[in-house]
């Protein structure tokens, strides 16, 4: 292949007809004009627009004889990734994929870029098989992959150093990061990162510590750690929040925010007792997990134009409910943005504050030193808002102040734990508030869920069975199912989607909540009269679309026949 060291990529394109004679010769003028900088070809008819990085990687793969490959979907072997250097794999854009028959497999995004190959075949010390990859999978795949090559290091050295010598209690003077407990640690917050988990749990067992991550809604077992290793995992993350690390008997909670190889990661901290040690869970506040539909918060068109019109409102009350994990913080958040664009003047109390919002006055509760809710609440209301985002509402107190505030001329935007629209309603009812404060605050409710939709990459059809014609209807004879491969950790779920129930307060609704009306009945004059959907009408029409499993239906809502 050294013969094609000078392989004209303008002329390979041409050949493929992905590119024409004037756009060559467009990209040759134009490369004269950028003196000084060193560009290869191919970069800047991509530059241009003239073609895309997969056209180019295609029209090589065929004069060169490569294949393309999906990284995401590619049977990697972790063992064959660890034997290039991770800082010689982000310096040419590679990542070795396999060893077969003395052979090792390397995904490129430059086939050209020989000196890359011959310096990374005298580190492996065998012949190479070149595949190919657009660079920003393979960036991707560097991330993702030496971050658990990482923390699998740093776990088997912190089980060595468990096994050969007593490690002690860490101090707040321990800060050298080559300490196997503290490097493990390190290694972990950025393998969850990188793998888009939610939450890290710690937890001790009678012979064993394991390790096990929350991707997508689902826990998935990680890591065994030495029993010995436990006492100063704990103490460790204790002095990373500031809590006290001699204090074992009562739960206590933080927050950690830090820098590790370059990503920024702000979480919140959780310790327990149990039976055989301190359980810890770790979840990541700012998360850069794939929302669809993004640009409209996470919904579907109509949920999206009822929601618009809701925020449309001067004053009253929009509630965001569903139980923990369900999304309503990452909702709020979008709309609260969207929200800052207006020249109004925004505050929210939270508990915690999860992301830093730009243009939007932020305070978190710290009840030991005395700033509850209501009492925020209270001081917010002196400080001139438009509008007010209440991170929750959980007692009279809380619901009380934000009624009023809502009938005195802010909007108000908060949470609820409840399992549909209407019942929100009955909730604040129950809470003690007066039934016409809520007729005169509400402007709508919004019940959340997040489904997980069925991977892509072993998705197959599958027959429905007889109960589940008679959730979908007789005329489905066909849905996805995922397999289980190695992208969706065998679970047959890849990412996640939200689905919605909304009630808007019209005025007929309005009377029917000041006269008491029960939940059934304004249920049904929402679903009849603004054509509201369920949950489990939402989340039916995702099976139908091939987007997610009855199975899912079952699990995030109430499904009766």
């Amino acid at each position: 292949m050294q013969n094609m060291q000078n392989l004209p990529i303008g002329e390979v394109l041409k050949e493929y007809g992905y590119i024409t004679d004037e756009q060559i010769e467009q990209a040759l003028q134009y490369k004269k004009t950028q003196t000084g900088k060193k560009i290869r070809f191919g970069a800047l008819l991509q530059e241009m627009g003239f073609v895309t990085e997969s056209q180019v990687l295609q029209a090589l793969g065929r004069k060169l004889d490569l294949q393309l490959v999906n990284l995401e979907e590619y049977e990697v072997s972790v063992d064959a990734v660890a034997k290039v250097p991770k800082n010689i794999a982000e310096k040419y854009c590679v990542v070795a994929v396999s060893e077969n028959d003395g052979r090792m497999q390397l995904v490129v995004s430059d086939p050209l870029n020989f000196y890359a190959q011959e310096d990374i075949r005298q580190i492996v010390d065998m012949p190479l098989e070149i595949l190919l990859c657009e660079e920003s999978r393979i960036r991707k795949a560097i991330e993702y992959y030496y971050a658990e090559i990482s923390t699998k290091q740093a776990a088997d050295k912190a089980n060595i150093s468990a096994e050969d010598i007593e490690i002690p209690e860490l101090d707040a003077d321990d800060a050298d990061d080559d300490v196997p407990v503290i490097k493990l640690i390190n290694s972990l917050l950025v393998r969850g990162y990188s793998t888009n988990a939610s939450d890290i749990h710690i937890e001790p067992s009678k012979d064993f510590t394991r390790v096990r991550m929350r991707v997508d809604g689902n826990m998935i077992e990680y890591l065994t750690l030495q029993k010995q290793l436990h006492n100063s995992i704990v103490a460790r993350i204790k002095i990373m929040c500031n809590l006290d690390i001699a204090e074992k008997r009562i739960p206590q909670d933080g927050n950690y925010h830090g820098i590790h190889e370059g990503i920024e990661l702000s979480m919140r901290v959780s310790t327990l007792p149990t039976t055989h040690g301190e359980k810890i869970v770790m979840r990541y506040l700012v998360s850069d997990t794939k929302i669809d539909n993004i640009g409209k918060f996470g919904m579907n068109e109509r949920s999206y134009n009822l929601l618009m019109k809701m925020l449309k409102a001067p004053n009253g009350i929009i509630y965001i409910t569903g139980p923990t994990g369900s999304g309503k913080t990452t909702t709020l958040y979008m709309v609260l943005q969207h929200l800052a664009q207006r020249p109004v003047n925004i505050s929210s109390i939270e508990d915690p504050v999860e992301k830093d919002l730009p243009n939007i006055t932020q305070t978190a509760v710290n009840v030991p030193a005395g700033m509850t809710f209501a009492i925020g609440l209270r001081a917010l209301l002196r400080q001139d808002p438009d509008i007010i985002m209440i991170g929750e509402t959980r007692d009279l107190e809380t619901a009380d102040i934000a009624v009023r505030s809502a009938i005195t001329g802010h909007l108000v935007l908060s949470t609820l734990h409840t399992n549909d629209a209407v019942s929100s309603i009955v909730r604040l009812e129950d809470m003690g508030v007066a039934p016409y404060m809520i007729s005169n605050a509400l402007v709508g409710v919004v019940a959340q869920r997040l489904v997980r939709k069925v991977c892509q990459f072993c998705a197959y059809d599958a027959e429905t069975t007889e109960s589940e014609r008679v959730m979908l209807g007789e005329d489905v004879r066909t849905i996805k199912r995922g397999k289980g491969c190695k992208v969706c950790n065998n679970t047959g779920y890849k990412g996640r989607i939200s689905i919605h129930e909304m009630v808007y307060i019209d005025k007929k609704l309005k009377r029917m909540i000041a006269r008491g009306a029960d939940a059934q009945e304004m249920t049904d004059y929402a679903v009849q009269e603004q054509g509201m959907k369920s949950l489990v009408d939402s989340a039916i029409e995702l099976v139908k679309e091939g987007v997610t499993t009855p199975d899912e239906v079952m699990r995030v809502t109430y499904y009766s026949d």
